[in-house]
């Protein structure tokens, strides 16, 4: 089995075990990391870019330094890079705890319980929950499973397609370094932006691709086209618009506008103005359509992989 095999291998693996077992709910290396990542910025923190400049770069060059020292410690063994692989992809796609938070706010707001909706919307994203009705925090689920497709799952297999398992850990190092420093609070603002940067320019290429396989998914592929290529690029992030726009085609539904983060209030461009406003059951077939994309990515990013490999080999 050659490399490029062994890692095809590996992450189908680890995204069947990912979506058999979905995250462990203690213990995750990810949390450790985090763990890690905050125990740093109270070292390094200043109220400047360059400040933050070192830790993105100390935090992210780590993990990626130390998944390549395991590759290169395993050296010609197939099966031992197929297995870190596996671990790997395992350890950073998000899709199955994805989908269970979002459905297990669906089924609040299939019961009619708003207050257990709202408590549980934080799992899922940053938005304040408090004064959202039944509509508006179906609308909130939908497009967080449509960003979130794109960074817990996508955007990840793209990067260990394009770098191997050092790739795909990177790519997770730098999106939790977002999510902890990347935001625009008065803390943040300056040392955050590194890392908010370094996470925009990771999140390009999987956040098209994850609209073009949502197109690729939809039951209404021109419907979603039209609404992606339209919508895509309104929204202020130049990653999450892409997913989103797409989904909303997908899926029929009008997604964007008014949303509040805390005491910050965006006014964010409407994406499928057209169409209807997302209700509680568009949940799960949002979850479905994440399903398919994850698959579809898993296959596209595998194949690609395995061909570069195989094109390599015969030149060499």
């Amino acid at each position: 089995m050659r490399p490029h095999t062994a890692w095809a291998v590996g992450a189908a693996a680890g995204y069947a075990a990912d979506a058999l077992l979905a995250d462990p709910r203690r213990g995750h290396p990810v949390a450790a990391f985090g763990s890690a990542a905050a125990a740093l910025e109270r070292r390094l923190w200043r109220d400047h870019r360059g400040a933050g400049t070192v830790f993105t770069a100390l935090c992210t060059g780590a993990v990626a330094a130390g998944a390549a020292a395991a590759d290169r410690a395993l050296g010609p063994r197939p099966a031992g890079r197929a297995l870190l692989a596996a671990a790997a992809t395992w350890t950073v796609l998000g899709g199955a705890s994805l989908v269970r938070e979002a459905r297990t706010v669906a089924a609040a707001l299939e019961a009619g319980d708003l207050a257990a909706a709202r408590a549980r919307l934080p799992h899922l994203c940053g938005r304040d929950p408090r004064h959202l009705d039944r509509d508006q925090l179906a609308r909130a689920v939908v497009e967080s499973v449509a960003e979130n497709t794109a960074d817990a799952v996508v955007n990840a297999l793209v990067w260990g397609a394009l770098a191997g398992t050092p790739g795909l850990l990177a790519f997770r190092a730098v999106n939790t370094l977002d999510a902890m420093v990347g935001h625009r609070s008065p803390r943040h603002l300056r040392f955050g932006w590194a890392s908010a940067r370094l996470d925009d320019a990771a999140g390009w290429p999987g956040a098209r691709l994850t609209a073009l396989l949502a197109v690729a998914a939809a039951p209404q592929p021109r419907r979603a086209w039209r609404v992606w290529r339209r919508d895509g690029s309104a929204h202020p992030s130049p990653n999450a618009g892409q997913a989103e726009a797409a989904f909303a085609g997908a899926l029929g539904v009008r997604l964007g506008g008014t949303l509040a983060y805390g005491s910050r209030v965006e006014h964010r461009p409407v994406l499928g103005a057209e169409l209807r406003p997302p209700a509680p059951a568009d949940v799960e077939r949002a979850c479905r359509l994440s399903r398919r994309v994850g698959l579809l990515a898993l296959g596209t990013v595998a194949a690609a992989r395995w061909t570069a490999g195989a094109l390599a080999g015969r030149r060499a």
